[in-house]
């Protein structure tokens, strides 16, 4: 059965747009919803922000920050976010903002001077990334950069096809911080689309098995090429001849649980928009290899999304809840990048009484992944917003902040946002 959405009448925090005659009318800013399961029919729940964050901080105990040692297989998603969204829970809208700074400091990272030898690469050594991002308490060391490269043969004026920095690996190597987080911590955070190659790449858009596990290939398991073509390719022709995403990832991942297997552990991916696909194929990935079983444990494995978009078919999500792989999706309902690939054949689509009855509907359709925690911002002045890092972190920090913009036209540019998806350069104008 299609999902549906529910949206009782609440008391809502609002913003208010004022126009040149001086009328002001109110629109609702800062909701959160829950896609909740329901029994074999899902239903979105809405609650206030600002009203979630006050009612958690209600009913749970002032226990500060080494609460989170106790509590931190629930955060992770051990139980699927059960009773942790609806209210959000303090604890775990903390570790999302947590974590988006974490995707946050690869933008910040990231040199785009085309003029500097480190074009389109860290600014900055492993040792100091973190330190120089403002992320100096953090906890924290980066142990491998990661670089990707988009396998597109279209030529780029000024953009040669080869490798670029997409993320790091890091790890909580404080010994305060792993106390406070209550195990070792192995962090793999992924920025999102910038250069044209991987604009091209974001395009392709059509459904491919992904066979990443040759014991076990599954051919029903099908992503999105663009994304698994950036997670897969090589750069074996080039001088360098660098390693694909992908083997720079699981050899890393591989060699730090090894090095911690004695201890309890976590992987925990995050990503932005592109970054947010590469997170959960990453995730799948470890999974269906069984890297993540220890001798003693399964090693949980958790993904925060921000303004992803949905990667593979409804076989993909199935397999991912079996394997265990957690998804906490951070979604704003007026972002156009969340609602791609499979705009129209998704999740929500479904023939002859609300199964998918014919084989090739199935293939083609494209689901989202996980649990779905979801904000309703729009800022008239700056349509880009919808979809920016730094908006969602910022009204996850303050629930009850307001925008104070113009009136005018604001339903023409909220559906000409909308409309962004409809063009590459547009597109390229917020970031994927």
């Amino acid at each position: 059965m299609a999902s549906k959405v529910f949206r009782p009448r609440l008391n809502l925090n609002h913003v208010t747009f004022q126009g040149n005659n001086n009328q002001a009318q109110s629109h609702s800013f800062g909701q959160v919803f829950l896609h909740k399961k329901t029994g074999v029919s899902s239903s979105r729940q809405s609650v206030v922000a600002a009203e979630a964050a006050a009612m958690a901080e209600e009913t749970t105990p002032k226990t500060g920050n080494s609460a989170l040692s106790h509590f931190w297989r629930e955060v992770q998603g051990s139980n699927n976010w059960e009773n942790l969204v609806e209210p959000l829970h303090p604890l775990l809208r903390k570790e999302i903002i947590r974590y988006g700074e974490f995707v946050a400091a690869c933008y910040k990272a990231f040199d785009l001077d085309p003029t500097s030898k480190r074009h389109l690469h860290c600014k900055y050594g492993r040792s100091r990334m973190l330190n120089e991002v403002g992320m100096e308490d953090c906890g924290y060391t980066v142990t491998k950069y990661i670089y990707a490269t988009p396998d597109i043969n279209i030529p780029m004026q000024n953009e040669a096809s080869r490798g670029y920095w997409i993320g790091y690996v890091a790890v909580s190597s404080d010994e305060s911080t792993v106390k406070s987080l209550g195990r070792r911590d192995l962090l793999i955070a992924f920025r999102g689309t910038v250069t044209n190659h991987e604009w091209v790449t974001n395009l392709m858009s059509s459904l491919t098995p992904a066979r990443l596990d040759p014991n076990n290939p599954n051919p029903d398991v099908k992503v999105e090429s663009g994304f698994l073509s950036l997670y897969t390719s090589d750069e074996t022709k080039g001088k360098f001849g660098l390693e694909s995403c992908r083997e720079q990832l699981l050899s890393e991942v591989s060699r730090l649980l090894n090095k911690h297997k004695v201890e309890n552990l976590s992987i925990t991916l995050a990503g932005h928009s592109m970054g947010s696909a590469l997170a959960l194929l990453l995730a799948y990935d470890i999974a269906e290899l069984g890297l993540n079983k220890t001798d003693h444990e399964t090693v949980p494995i958790t993904v925060f999304s921000f303004g992803g978009p949905r990667v593979g078919n409804p076989s993909f999500k199935q397999r991912c809840e079996e394997l265990g792989v957690k998804v906490m999706r951070i979604v704003n309902v007026n972002d156009p990048i969340t609602k791609l690939p499979g705009m129209f054949l998704n999740e929500n689509f479904r023939v002859l009484g609300g199964r998918y009855e014919l084989p090739w509907i199935s293939c083609s359709c494209y689901a989202h992944v996980g649990v779905e925690l979801v904000m309703d911002f729009f800022n008239v002045q700056n349509p880009s917003c919808v979809h920016d890092l730094e908006t969602y972190i910022s009204l996850l920090k303050c629930p009850t902040k307001t925008l104070h913009t113009q009136k005018e036209g604001f339903d023409n540019l909220l559906n000409r946002a909308r409309e962004l998806i409809f063009s590459a350069r547009s597109l390229k104008s917020i970031c994927l």
